[in-house]
């Protein structure tokens, strides 16, 4: 709480106001710390001097119980003390919620145009708390920095066994599915511990890669043949850690000219996004995601494959998702002009979508350090894999 005060300070804020209903605000559940069904609306004060307060529905108390008895806690079943409550704690105030002007930022803009009406009705000024929301909720700690590096090296050995088998059977005259070669993954990571949501890995031959998010099933599966590419994109975490999220390639026998092409465009890539990011926390200089992402986005354009690189070059990895709320590397989907603050985790993953013929992409994942970049796993690929 005394950092988070400090830091309102700082931005010349007079508080934080947090709000949910039913789940549209996982930053707000995931900073009051609730527990137990909440179905009403909610809001969580925290001021830049004093004590918060929580405004809470009469019914549902029992969520708050870890909430502090010296804070306050504000009940209301009628709208009309509701909204009574809320005027009371902002009137006057510059307050900060998960807001982002023009929808530039999706993942920071979590409240709905109604709230912030009703609290514009009484604040002075209503700003986005992206940059709390980097600090705060999606900063990591070292523990979760330890399991994150062990989920990444974990993940990367099931990788390059998984594209070791593919060759295998490829050569041996009886190519594995790419459904099948999913299915190895998964239960090499049961064996190894990790968990998975209930979607993935990508496991994608060919032209099948160009779709960046294939997903392989029992129906809709090809067979990993010689004369291809193949991707793997895996993501698995230990229980109650953070996410590893990796993307490997490699090519069963000798790869075309065209596709060492695409291979090392992709790698020089992603390589120019950890050179800056590196660099500028090297020389304590800031750096934002939507710099990153300018940077790798400059080599593939200038290679000529512009338009086949499609999406972001990374996304935020926080403590509770893989898609977390902290600042992405984007400044392609999005305009991500949140710093890159220390404990704070991403992927870099840029690529070259070639409709009919192949998709290329390469993902390491990062944490930003005092004055490092922490890049995971340790011996990410440098090279395509020829197998």
């Amino acid at each position: 709480m005394p950092r988070i005060q400090q830091a309102l300070v700082e931005d010349s804020l007079d508080g934080w106001l947090l709000f949910d209903f039913h789940g549209v605000n996982p930053i707000a559940i995931g900073m009051l710390g609730l527990r137990g069904m909440v179905t009403r609306r909610i809001f969580g004060w925290i001021p830049a001097s004093g004590t918060p307060v929580a405004i809470t529905h009469a019914i549902e108390q029992s969520p708050w119980r870890d909430w502090p008895q010296q804070w306050g806690r504000e009940q209301y079943s009628s709208w009309r003390t509701l909204e009574s409550l809320v005027a009371s704690l902002v009137r006057g105030k510059r307050i900060a919620m998960e807001y982002s002007p023009g929808d530039a930022v999706p993942y920071v803009d979590r409240v709905p145009a109604g709230v912030l009406d009703l609290v514009r009705a009484s604040a002075n000024e209503v700003v986005t708390s992206g940059a709390l929301v980097s600090k705060f909720y999606a900063q990591l700690s070292l523990a979760d920095v330890a399991s994150h590096e062990r989920a990444a090296e974990l993940i990367a050995g099931v990788a390059r066994d998984a594209m070791a088998l593919a060759g295998e059977r490829a050569r041996g005259g009886a190519p594995i599915t790419e459904h099948a070669l999913q299915q190895w993954i998964l239960e090499r990571f049961t064996r190894a511990g990790l968990e998975t949501p209930d979607h993935g890995p990508i496991v994608a031959i060919g032209p099948n890669a160009a779709d960046a998010h294939y997903a392989p099933s029992a129906t809709r599966s090809a067979a990993i043949a010689s004369g291809s590419m193949l991707l793997i994109d895996l993501w698995a975490r230990e229980p109650g850690g953070v996410f590893a999220d990796q993307t490997w390639i490699a090519s069963l026998g000798a790869a075309s000219a065209r596709s060492v092409t695409v291979w090392e465009t992709v790698r020089n890539a992603r390589d120019a996004a950890i050179v800056l990011g590196e660099s500028r926390l090297r020389a304590r200089q800031p750096v934002r995601g939507g710099e990153l992402d300018d940077a790798a986005r400059a080599v593939i354009t200038t290679a000529g494959f512009g338009e086949q690189f499609i999406h972001r070059t990374g996304h935020s990895i926080d403590s509770r998702e893989l898609h977390g709320s902290g600042p992405h590397i984007d400044n392609l989907e999005s305009r991500e002009d949140r710093l890159l603050l220390p404990g704070v985790a991403f992927s870099i993953e840029p690529g070259i979508y070639l409709p009919g013929e192949l998709g290329v992409r390469s993902e390491v994942n990062a944490v930003v350090r005092d004055g490092e970049l922490l890049v995971t796993p340790r011996d990410y690929q440098r090279n395509l894999l020829v197998v």
